[in-house]
């Protein structure tokens, strides 16, 4: 991709914002949780920025989805943040920011996994390589964790976290597989606004949730960071970044975040950061980048003519 000289840093500038923003959300949510109920936490954060979304692309008269696009746009919806991005949440709540962003990290290597499964063509060797060292530095990384599997509460945090880690891995495949010509930013904002008022919904007829009059002012605080910051301004400095610059390099945003949610984690909770914490999830962001890379490198040469 070639980038105009003029526009480089402005994009390098969007991808470190990039790295930033999204990196406190996971610390952001930590502390929304603290005083919100997970799964209402993440209904209000996807309904407001839905809508922001949604808005926007009315307004400029952008078309909404056809017949057959509404059932894509629906499965996604569930899976990207029903699931995925409701399960992370609620995940959260019981485990630590940074170990939380870690277990996100690491979808890439679920989709080695389903590939065995699904894909007829034989798996990169160097995708094989990075699939089994990142799960040895997951290893790593829960040897310091070993203790904590005795509490209930931190199992059941690391269940929906790997939930969440699954469902975005099928919902990247679907993506992959289903890829329509209906535009996929004001498809996003959709998803938001849909599993937000469903979120919401469900909160409230199920009693998990608390009025929004009790609501507290640092919540609300950290509700308008989630919206604003971590799912408008960054997403809008990540697609000006993913214009400018190479895949491979805006792509780094991921190895980033967890490094800055563990920083923050440590800062705002006094979340512990271990030899096991920093060595595993070093050697686990190795693997999913090893498996990036080979998926890059093959997508690459099916382009060639």
């Amino acid at each position: 991709m070639s980038t105009l000289p003029n526009t480089r840093p402005k994009a390098l500038l969007a991808l470190a914002a990039v790295c930033l923003l999204w990196g406190t959300t996971w610390v952001a949510s930590k502390e929304g949780t603290r005083h919100i109920p997970a799964l209402q936490l993440a209904g209000m954060r996807q309904l407001a920025a839905g809508i922001l979304y949604v808005c926007f692309f009315l307004y400029k008269k952008t078309p909404l989805p056809s017949g057959k696009e509404w059932r894509a746009v629906l499965l996604l919806s569930f899976l990207n943040f029903v699931m995925s991005n409701g399960l992370s949440t609620w995940g959260v709540n019981y485990i630590s920011a940074g170990l939380g962003s870690i277990m996100g990290a690491i979808f890439p290597l679920w989709l080695v996994v389903i590939g065995f499964f699904t894909q007829k063509e034989r798996m990169p060797g160097k995708a094989i390589s990075g699939l089994l060292l990142g799960f040895g530095g997951v290893c790593i990384i829960f040897y310091d964790h070993l203790k904590d599997f005795l509490d209930p509460d931190f199992r059941f945090g690391i269940l929906l976290s790997l939930i969440a880690t699954w469902t975005w891995a099928f919902a990247t495949l679907y993506t992959k597989q289903q890829a329509t010509r209906f535009n996929p930013y004001f498809s996003l904002g959709i998803q938001m606004f849909l599993s937000g008022l469903l979120l919401t919904v469900f909160t409230q007829a199920t009693g998990w949730s608390i009025p929004f009059t009790a609501i507290s002012c640092n919540a609300w605080m950290v509700i308008g960071y989630l919206v604003f910051f971590g799912s408008v301004l960054s997403f809008i400095a990540y697609l000006y970044a993913l214009q400018h610059l190479p895949t491979e390099q805006a792509s780094i945003y991921a190895y980033v975040n967890p490094v800055v949610a563990l920083l923050f984690g440590a800062l705002l909770f006094d979340e512990r950061i271990t030899v096991f914490i920093l060595g595993g999830g070093a050697v686990t962001l190795l693997g999913v980048w090893m498996v990036n890379k080979a998926f890059s490198a093959e997508r690459r040469t099916e382009t060639q003519p």
